[in-house]
C-alpha cells in the first residue's frame, strides 16, 4: 500500500517530461514524498501530513525553513527593483565578501558561484594552476559535487572497491557515466583518517591538492582522529600540494568561522554553500589571497577563469548577507548546541536500554546514529559494521510517525535554529516508542 498516493502521482506525472521525475536524482528516495510547504522546523507533504524536519534541504536551511529575516531581505531587494546586469560589480557582492571575510578569519579573499559543486570545481582549478600538477586526492565515502574530479566513490559497495588497503588507493567507482578514462586516472581515492595513504599517493604522482570535508558528513558524522587534520596540513606544506577543505556542509553550521575555526587548521582554500545563504543557491570559494589571486593572474597562461551569469544574483546574495548577519548576532550556535546535546543524550538513553549496538555521533547541530558499537573511523569501518537494514526500517518508522530525516541509512540529521526544546522532546518520545517495537 502506498501511504503517499499524491506524491506518487506527481512523480509519475513528472516522469513524462523529466528523466526520473526529479531534477536532482539525489533527492529521489523510498518513500518518495513531495513536500509543498516548510516553516521553521516543520514541513508538510501533499497529503497534509506534518513532520519535524531534520533533513533541512541536505543541511542547507540552518536557520529553518522560510526564515523571516532572510525572506525579508530578499523581498526588500526585489522591491527595490534590483536587476541582474551581468556587467560590472554590485554593492551586494562587495558587502557579502567583506562580511564573509569578517566571519571566516582564515579567508583572505573570496569569489562567489551559484552552487557548492561549482565552488569545488574552481578550487581544484586553482590548485592545478598554482602547482602545475594535475592529480588530486579525494576521500572514500565523501561527496564534493557532480563534476568529473569528484563524481566517484560516494557510497560504494565493498564489492566495487574491495577490502581496506593502507597504504594505497581504491578504484575510481564512478557515480556517473560519461567521465573520460583519462580523467579518472588523475583522481586518487583513499580512506579518511589515513595519513599513510596520502604519503603513498604523493610519492607516486604529481599531486595538486587533497580535497576533503574536514568532518566526513556524507556518511553521517565521521570525525577526524587526533592529529589527522594537522598531519594533512604538515604534508601539504612539505610536499607542495594544496589543502582544500570542502565546508559546503560544515561551514556556518558548526561555527561562524567554519569547522576550520574549531579544529585550528588553516586550509589553503575552502568551499562553502548550503547554510551560507540558508538554502538559497550560493557557493563560495575562499582562501589565501596568494592563491585566490590566480583568478586575476597577470600571466594569461596561469589565470583561472571564473564566470557565471547568475553568480552573486541579487536575491541570493541578499539572502546570504541576511543569513551571515543573523548568525553573527542571534545566539544561534548556543541554541543549536543545547538542542544537539539534548538530542544526543536522549538517543543514548533510548538505545542503551535496547541492548543493541549503537553509537551516536554529533557535531553541534548535526547528528547520526550508527548501529555499531564504536565511533567509525573511515568508510570501510561503516560498511563492515553498521546495521544498514535496521537503519532503513528505523528511518521509515520515524517518517511514518512525523519525524523526517532522509530515508537512506547513515545520512546525517540536521537541527536548525528554528527547532525548539519541544521539537526535540517530541522527537525523542516518538523515537523511544518506535525503537521499543522494532
Amino acid at each position: 500500500m502506498n501511504a503517499w498516493p499524491k506524491s506518487a502521482a506527481l512523480l509519475k506525472n513528472n516522469e513524462q517530461w523529466i528523466p526520473g521525475g526529479v531534477v536532482s536524482l539525489n533527492r529521489k528516495a523510498d518513500p518518495n514524498i513531495v513536500f509543498e510547504k516548510g516553516l521553521g522546523s516543520r514541513v508538510w507533504d501533499l497529503e497534509g501530513n506534518e513532520y519535524i524536519d531534520y533533513q533541512a534541504g541536505f543541511a542547507a536551511t540552518f536557520l529553518g525553513h522560510n526564515d523571516p529575516d532572510v525572506n525579508a531581505a530578499v523581498m526588500q531587494t526585489l522591491n527595490q527593483d534590483s536587476l541582474l546586469m551581468s556587467a560590472g560589480p554590485t554593492n551586494l557582492e562587495g558587502e557579502f565578501a567583506r562580511l564573509f571575510c569578517e566571519c571566516v578569519p582564515t579567508a583572505e579573499s573570496v569569489q562567489i558561484a551559484t552552487t557548492g559543486s561549482e565552488a569545488t570545481y574552481h578550487a581544484l582549478r586553482i590548485a592545478r594552476a598554482v602547482t602545475g600538477n594535475d592529480h588530486i586526492i579525494v576521500m572514500q565515502g565523501g561527496y564534493n559535487g557532480w563534476h568529473n574530479d569528484v563524481s566517484c566513490n560516494v557510497i560504494s559497495s565493498l564489492d566495487d572497491i574491495g577490502p581496506r588497503v593502507s597504504p594505497g588507493e581504491y578504484p575510481y567507482d564512478s557515480s556517473s557515466a560519461g567521465v573520460p578514462q583519462a580523467h579518472k586516472s588523475l583522481v586518487h581515492i583513499i580512506n579518511y583518517n589515513d595519513l599513510e595513504s596520502v604519503e603513498y599517493i604523493v610519492k607516486r604522482y604529481p599531486v595538486a591538492a587533497i580535497l576533503l570535508e574536514p568532518i566526513l558528513q556524507n556518511v553521517g558524522i565521521l570525525k577526524p582522529q587526533p592529529g589527522y587534520l594537522q598531519g594533512l596540513r604538515k604534508l601539504a606544506d612539505e610536499k607542495g600540494f594544496l589543502l582544500i577543505f570542502d565546508e559546503v556542509k560544515t561551514g556556518f553550521r558548526h561555527a561562524l568561522g567554519g569547522y576550520q575555526q574549531l579544529c585550528g587548521i588553516q586550509p589553503d582554500l575552502s568551499t562553502f554553500g548550503k547554510a551560507v545563504a540558508n538554502g538559497y543557491p550560493l557557493g563560495v570559494i575562499a582562501g589565501k589571497k596568494k592563491y585566490m589571486d590566480y583568478f586575476v593572474h597577470p600571466e594569461r597562461s596561469k589565470r583561472v577563469l571564473i564566470a557565471g551569469t547568475f553568480n552573486a544574483h541579487p536575491l541570493t546574495t541578499a539572502a546570504a548577507i541576511a543569513t551571515l548577519k543573523k548568525l553573527s548576532s542571534a545566539g544561534v550556535y548556543e541554541h543549536v548546541e543545547k538542542l544537539g546535546k539534548m538530542m544526543e543524550d536522549g538517543l543514548n538513553e533510548i538505545f542503551a536500554a535496547t541492548g543493541r549496538k549503537y553509537f551516536v555521533s554529533r557535531q553541534g547541530s548535526a547528528f547520526c546514529t550508527y548501529f555499531m558499537d564504536h565511533a567509525p573511523v573511515d568508510f570501510h569501518d561503516i560498511m563492515e559494521n553498521h546495521d544498514f537494514e535496521y537503519d532503513k526500517v528505523y528511518r521509515r518508522k520515524l517518517i511514518e510517525n512525523g519525524i523526517f530525516n532522509f530515508p537512506l541509512p547513515i545520512k546525517q540529521g540536521s537541527i536548525s535554529f528554528a527547532h525548539t526544546v519541544k521539537d526535540i522532546e517530541e522527537t525523542l518520545e516518538k523515537t523511544k516508542n518506535i525503537v521499543a517495537h522494532l
